[in-house]
């Protein structure tokens, strides 16, 4: 008889338990999310959808929108500074270059709406294949480090020479270190193709 009533609350907890686990299932459901509708830009369970409700994880927020996602007081705030980059080789301004090509180059960053504290800022150039170089980095402090408080600034790197070996797009990145934060987040990104 002990069985039968050890054998009946078994049942009865293992059929609740999958119910439970098919009815949330049936609540929530995973979401890819595709990035200005580009597959290659696709961030597989980036999002779900509860209630008809979608939710994007801030992180995916952050690094596919090159935003900074602060989160404070039980909320999320999401800041969108507007940065612009170019390069160029003495007078001459471009955005391609031959494969092969060593070029002595600087940066030109102009960048407003910033609207977090920041206490450091780096540029750095991946090669086609990922390989990231640091071109310059500052620091708060530093004499060439943009005054606290300010959102819109311009900052002219120092040249660099580069050899463009490989065949590919490469990439600029600007990333800043928000005050309290342990990481840099990339606020902006500039190809230069290489053929």
């Amino acid at each position: 008889m002990m069985r039968v009533r050890r054998l009946i609350v078994l049942v009865t907890t293992l059929t609740l338990l999958c119910g439970s686990v098919a009815y949330a299932d049936s609540v929530s459901q995973k979401l890819k999310v595709l990035i200005n509708n580009k597959k290659s830009e696709e961030v597989a369970d980036g999002g779900i959808v509860v209630d008809n409700k979608v939710y994007i994880s801030s992180q995916v927020v952050s690094d596919k929108l090159q935003a900074i996602v602060v989160k404070e007081d039980g909320k999320a705030i999401i800041y969108k500074p507007n940065v612009h980059m170019v390069t160029s080789a003495g007078p001459k301004i471009f955005a391609g270059v031959n494969k092969g090509d060593k070029f002595k180059f600087n940066t030109f960053i102009q960048v407003d709406t910033l609207k977090p504290d920041i206490n450091a800022l780096k540029l750095t150039i991946a090669d086609p294949y990922g390989d990231e170089t640091l071109i310059e980095q500052r620091k708060s402090g530093d004499a060439n480090f943009p005054a606290d408080g300010k959102s819109d600034f311009w900052i002219t790197v120092e040249d660099i020479s580069y050899n463009f070996d490989k065949a590919g797009a490469y990439t600029l990145r600007f990333s800043v270190k928000p005050t309290g934060e342990s990481s840099f987040k990339v606020i902006s990104e500039k190809t230069i193709n290489s053929q």
